[in-house]
């Protein structure tokens, strides 16, 4: 089997204790029925004191009134890992922060972001992100329904995506527009189930004459969204808006979001187009903290666009994948701009490394907020 990983891969080691927001505590951690009848089975005191701590009709650990694991101690250390090894850990505390993704004869393994460590490795990324192979004999499993040959121009395309993510001659704003609208000529064709049409539409962002065409048609529009105040701050709202459709994993979301959307839009397209010029020029000054806005948007870009987009196969939600993506950065810019603002002009490496894990971690920790980003 093939394995794909970005080439940060390696760099990421869990902090454990020293993580300022744990995994083991916020959500509740669902436990495969291998490690299920592995629990059942401990002999001796601490195998009852497994058994306590566990709902084996729901499959999870048991949380406190803090929604803490059952097995998290005060030093924010995994009691079961000191006591039983690395062995007695479920799938889902073995894996994290991993993200995988099966494919037939692949396995696409990302680090998530929701992992304030992996965070803050994604925001000391300068280069382009590049992903590396790797040919490991495991048992393949058997996909049903799956298209091999949708699925291949499936990788083509998303080749040609991120290439155009990483074109750092270009805007971002430009790059998104091409994106966006290479997966809308995607879409129209998927529709009529005439696969073969997609060949025209890679030819269109790929080939170096019309790639130069899609641009300038790109930079046009660009120009002409730009200088429409009103529509910018509709369309800021609308992506802004649809954070209040998902379901909150966290208590104080809400409550945040509240405090985002006031200091945005409180004071109506005028105000928000003048806090956003001078955001525009303070991330223009200086790179924050050493982060460079433009490389760290370009980053969560190719992020969201690698670790979903060939997940279409399953759904043929081509412009759903870039939905999600799209929207993901636009809202976290906001986040970060209302930060900022909310802050007397101040923004560091440590703000922004917070907003990123905690949208990740309510928009990639529940099936049902992937859905609905993606409708």
């Amino acid at each position: 089997m093939l394995y794909v990983r970005p080439e940060y891969y390696d760099k990421f080691k869990c902090v454990a204790d020293r993580c300022e927001a744990t995994c083991c505590a916020g959500w509740q951690i669902v436990i495969d029925e291998e490690a299920l009848l592995r629990y059942k089975s401990e002999p001796g005191e601490y195998g009852e004191t497994l058994r306590r701590r566990i709902d084996f009709t729901e499959g999870v650990f048991a949380q406190d009134c803090h929604k803490r694991c059952a097995f998290l101690k005060e030093n924010n250390l995994c009691e079961m890992y000191e006591r039983l090894g690395e062995e007695s850990l479920c799938v889902t505390c073995a894996n994290y922060p991993r993200h995988i993704e099966e494919f037939e004869n692949l396995r696409e393994i990302t680090l998530t972001i929701s992992c304030p460590e992996v965070a803050r490795i994604l925001l000391e990324q300068k280069e382009p992100v590049q992903f590396t192979e790797e040919e490991i004999d495991t048992d393949e499993e058997e996909f049903e329904d799956f298209d091999p040959f949708f699925f291949s121009y499936l990788e083509d395309a998303r080749q040609i995506m991120i290439s155009i993510l990483q074109n750092r001659k270009l805007s971002v704003a430009v790059r998104i527009f091409l994106v966006y609208k290479m997966a809308e000529e995607m879409q129209d064709i998927i529709e009529v189930s005439d696969l073969f049409d997609l060949a025209d539409v890679f030819e269109n962002y790929e080939e170096e004459e019309n790639l130069a065409n899609a641009v300038r048609i790109a930079e046009r529009d660009r120009k002409a969204f730009y200088e429409n105040e009103t529509e910018v701050f509709f369309y800021s709202k609308t992506v802004f808006e649809r954070l209040y459709k998902l379901e909150f994993l966290s208590e104080d979301w809400k409550e945040y979001l509240d405090k985002c959307w006031m200091t945005l839009y409180g004071k109506g397209a005028r105000g928000y187009r003048n806090v956003q010029e001078k955001f525009r020029e303070y991330c223009k000054q200086a790179p924050i903290d050493g982060i460079d806005m433009d490389i760290l948007l370009e980053q969560l870009l190719v992020y969201f666009v690698f670790a979903y987009f060939c997940g279409a196969v399953y759904d043929d939600n081509v412009i759903g994948k870039i939905k999600m993506s799209v929207d993901s950065v636009t809202v976290l810019y906001q986040m970060f701009l209302a930060k900022w603002a909310g802050q007397d002009g101040r923004l560091s490496a440590k703000d922004i490394q917070r907003i990123v894990y905690r949208y990740s971690r309510e928009l990639e920790h529940s099936d049902v907020n992937l859905g609905r980003m993606q409708s």
